[in-house]
C-alpha cells in the first residue's frame, strides 16, 4: 500500500457486518488500522480526533462521505465501500480479504484528469412541430434567447405579441456541440407579419445557415445526431411526454456560461495508422465511435474532444495507442488492479473475479443485490470505471497476469449505445488465454439490470486456478508498451504457455508473408508501413521484417503493386526479442558499362521481359534494350552515343472526328441510294 493513506478507519456499520482487522492488516502494512462501529454518529469524535493529525486518511464508508469531507476539510480522505461491496453478503464472514483488498486499492493516487471548456451564451433554437414549440419557448424566454424553428406545415396560429422569432424549416443537417452548433435548414421562411387566423409564410429557400448555443428538438423526428443522448447542448425528447419536456426546459435553463467536462481520450497524430498516401490502412475508431466524434484528417484522424461521450472503444481497439483513455490511463487502472489482486492474495483470498462496471448502471445493481438479496460473492472484486468500454486487452492480460480467474463486464440488458469494441476484445482475448492454458470461457459479459439475475451469474461462474506464478510487475507508460508489457508476464505467469497464439482477423499483432517469386523489392512497402514493421538494407536490396512493430494495419498489403503480401494475425511471444526477419534479398544489378549497382535483378529482368519485342523502340533493337541495364548516368551517355530518336516512332493514327463518322455515313446513304 505505498504512497497510500498511513491511517485506515473500517466501520462495520452498527454491527451489520463482521470485520477482519488482521487481513486488512496483511494487506496494508506498515498502516495503522482502527476498527469501529458507527462511525458517523457514535464515534464521530473518534473520527474528529484522527482527522485533526493531518495526515491522508482512507474511511471504508461512502454515504456518510459528505459529513466526513465536511468535518475534516483540509485532510486528503479516500473513501471506499465495503458494505455494499463486500459485508452486506450471504458471504461476509469469508469476505475479509475483498475488504482488504478493496481498502488497500483505494489508497492508489488519482489520476489527473484533463477538462475541455464550452462555453455557452444561452442562445436556443427550439425545433417542434406545433404550438407546443411556443408553449416551450414562453417558459424559456425570460431566461434565454429563443429562436423557434417549425417543421412544415407549421400549421399553428401566430403569437399575439411577438415576443421571440418563428420561423419555418426543416434541418437538413447539424454540428457542433454546446456553445458551438451550426444547422443547415432547408425550406427556410420568415412569417409574415400580416398572416390572421394562422401564420402564412413568405418565400422559401434551401440551405440556409443557423448558429447557435443550444438546441431543443421537440419536433418528434429523426434525431439530429448519432447517439444523440451523448451530444452535449442538444436535447431531445418526445414532444406527447408534458413531464420529458418540462425536464428538459429546466435542463435548458442551466446551460448558460462555462462548462468543464473530462477529456476523456488522449490522442498522439503522429503513430496513428489510419492511412498512408490516401491509402487507408486502419479504421478501427471510426467504425466503433458512437457519437461520431472521430472523423478522418489525412495520414491519421481527428477526435473531438467536445463531441468525445467518452465511451472508450477507440482507446480499447487502437492498435499502437495513438487514442489512449485518460478515465484513468490504462497504466493506472491496471496498477489499481495489480493493488487490488496482490492485497487479495496476501490477505488469504483465493480464486478472485474480476467484476468491471460503471457508476451509473453497475453500482446502483450491486447496491440492490447487497441490501435485498445476496450480496456479492466473497471471492467477486468489483472495480468500477468510468464505462466498461474501455477497458481494452492489455487490461485482461494483467488481471490474468497478476492472478484472477476470470473477468466479467456488467451491463444494460438493452445497452444503450454499440459496444461492439467490447466484444471483439473479450474475442481477442479468448484464443490467447485458451492458448496459454487458461482455459475457455474466461472472460464473458453479464447484460441484466435485475440485481438478482446479476447474483446467480456471478455465482455460477466456474472456478477454475488462475496463475500458478503470479506476476506482480509494474506498469508505466504508454498503452502499446504495457500492453507488450502485460502480455510477456501473462505468458511467464501461464498455466500452459506456448510460443505462438493464433488470433482472429483484425487482431493488433501479427505476421506477414512475402511471395518472394512475385516480389520485385520495390519497397513500396516500407515507404507505407507506420510502425517500422518493415525496413531495407541500405547496402543492399533486401525487405525486412519485425513482428514486434507490426500491428497489423495493412498498408503495406494496399499498397503492394505486386499484390503478394498477406497478413497472419498471430500472437508470437518471441517477437519482442527476436532480430528482424529477412523476408527477401537480393543481389543489386550492376550497370553494364560501369558496374555500378542499381535496382534489384528481379525488377530489371520483368522490365526487359514486357518491353522486349512488344513496344516499337525496343523491336529488334538489342542496343535499345543495353539501355535497360544501365544505371541513370551511362544510360544518358549510351543513348547519346546511339543518337537515339526519341521521335522515330511509328506515325500514328489519323485521329478521327465526329465530322469523319458523318462523312462516311452520309457516303454510304447515297451509295446505297443509289444502289437501289
Amino acid at each position: 500500500m505505498a504512497e497510500g493513506p498511513r491511517t485506515v478507519l473500517i466501520c462495520s456499520c452498527d454491527e451489520t457486518m463482521p470485520l477482519d482487522e488482521r487481513a486488512v492488516k496483511r494487506a496494508c502494512r506498515g498502516v495503522d488500522v482502527n476498527a469501529v462501529h458507527q462511525l458517523c454518529r457514535r464515534e464521530l469524535d473518534m473520527f474528529r480526533k484522527t482527522a485533526a493529525a493531518g495526515e491522508p486518511l482512507t474511511v471504508a464508508c461512502t454515504q456518510e462521505a459528505p459529513l466526513f469531507s465536511e468535518l475534516a476539510e483540509n485532510v486528503d480522505i479516500r473513501f471506499v465501500n465495503i458494505r455494499e461491496t463486500a459485508g452486506w453478503s450471504k458471504d461476509a464472514k469469508a469476505a475479509g480479504p475483498k475488504i482488504a483488498a478493496l481498502i488497500a486499492a483505494a489508497a492508489a493516487p488519482a489520476a489527473e484528469i484533463p477538462f475541455v471548456t464550452f462555453n455557452s451564451d444561452g442562445v436556443i433554437l427550439i425545433y417542434g412541430r406545433d404550438e407546443a414549440a411556443i408553449e416551450t419557448a414562453s417558459l424559456l424566454k425570460d431566461h434565454l434567447d429563443v429562436t423557434i424553428l417549425i417543421r412544415p406545415p407549421a400549421d399553428i396560429a401566430p403569437p399575439r405579441v411577438s415576443e421571440f422569432p418563428v420561423v419555418k424549416g426543416t434541418i437538413r443537417s447539424a454540428k457542433g456541440y454546446l456553445g458551438a452548433f451550426e444547422l443547415t435548414v432547408d425550406d427556410y421562411a420568415q412569417p409574415a407579419p400580416s398572416s390572421r387566423s394562422a401564420l402564412r409564410f413568405g418565400p422559401t429557400k434551401d440551405g440556409a445557415t443557423s448558429h447557435c448555443d443550444l438546441i431543443l428538438d421537440i419536433s418528434g423526428g429523426a434525431p439530429l445526431f448519432s447517439a444523440a443522448d451523448l451530444r452535449d447542448g442538444y436535447l431531445r425528447v418526445d414532444p406527447g411526454d408534458p413531464a420529458a419536456v418540462m425536464k428538459a426546459v429546466l435542463k435548458a435553463r442551466d446551460l448558460t456560461g462555462t462548462f468543464d467536462k473530462p477529456r476523456y481520450v488522449d490522442f498522439t497524430a503522429d503513430i496513428c495508422v489510419h492511412s498512408r498516401s490516401k491509402i487507408v490502412g486502419c479504421n478501427r475508431c471510426l467504425d466503433l465511435c458512437p457519437a461520431g466524434a472521430i472523423t478522418p484528417a489525412g495520414d491519421h484522424v481527428e477526435i473531438d474532444a467536445h463531441v468525445c461521450a467518452g465511451c472508450g472503444q477507440c482507446a480499447a481497439v487502437c492498435p499502437t495507442g495513438a487514442a489512449s483513455y485518460a478515465m484513468p490511463p490504462a497504466d493506472a487502472l491496471m496498477r489499481k488492479l495489480r493493488t487490488l489482486l496482490t492485497s487479495y492474495r496476501e490477505a488469504g483470498g483465493r480464486r478472485p473475479v474480476i467484476l468491471f462496471h460503471d457508476d451509473a448502471h453497475g453500482m446502483p445493481l450491486i447496491d440492490a443485490l447487497a441490501r435485498y438479496g445476496d450480496g456479492l460473492p466473497a471471492n467477486v472484486l468489483p472495480v468500477a470505471v468510468n464505462e466498461v468500454t474501455q477497458v481494452g486487452l492489455e487490461t485482461l492480460a494483467a488481471a490474468f497476469g497478476y492472478g484472477g480467474v476470470s473477468v466479467r463486464f456488467l451491463l444494460r440488458a438493452k445497452p444503450r449505445h454499440d459496444v461492439t469494441g467490447l466484444h471483439r476484445t473479450v474475442a481477442l482475448a479468448e484464443p490467447i488465454l485458451a492458448g496459454l492454458g487458461f482455459g475457455t470461457g474466461r472472460v464473458a459479459l453479464i447484460e441484466t439490470d435485475d440485481p438478482d439475475a446479476l447474483g446467480e451469474a456471478l455465482r455460477a461462474i466456474e472456478l477454475h486456478d488462475g496463475a500458478p506464478r503470479p506476476a506482480s510487475f509494474m506498469p508505466t507508460g504508454g498503452k502499446r508498451d504495457v500492453m507488450r508489457l502485460a502480455l510477456r508476464e501473462l505468458h511467464r505467469a501461464a498455466p500452459a504457455p506456448v510460443d505462438v497464439v493464433p488470433l482472429p482477423a483484425g487482431a493488433p499483432f501479427g505476421k506477414i508473408e512475402v511471395n518472394v517469386e512475385g516480389c520485385t523489392l520495390c519497397l513500396a512497402c516500407v515507404s507505407a508501413c507506420p510502425t517500422g514493421a518493415l525496413g531495407d538494407d541500405p547496402e543492399q536490396p533486401t525487405l525486412r521484417f519485425s513482428e514486434d512493430a507490426c500491428v497489423q494495419c495493412g498498408l503495406c498489403k494496399a499498397t503492394c503493386p505486386e499484390k503478394v503480401i498477406t497478413l497472419t494475425p498471430q500472437l508470437d511471444f518471441r517477437a519482442a526479442t527476436a532480430p528482424a526477419r529477412v523476408l527477401k534479398q537480393e543481389e543489386p544489378f550492376r550497370c553494364i558499362r560501369c558496374e555500378k549497382p542499381f535496382g534489384t535483378k528481379s525488377t530489371i529482368e520483368r522490365v526487359i521481359a514486357k518491353l522486349e519485342g512488344k513496344h516499337w523502340m525496343f523491336q529488334g533493337k538489342a542496343q535499345r534494350l543495353d539501355v535497360l541495364k544501365m544505371c541513370e548516368d551511362c544510360r544518358v551517355i549510351a543513348a547519346t552515343e546511339a543518337d537515339f530518336d526519341p521521335h522515330g516512332a511509328p506515325q500514328r493514327p489519323k485521329a478521327r472526328t465526329t465530322e469523319d463518322y458523318m462523312r462516311e455515313r452520309e457516303e454510304r446513304e447515297r451509295l446505297e441510294k443509289g444502289g437501289a
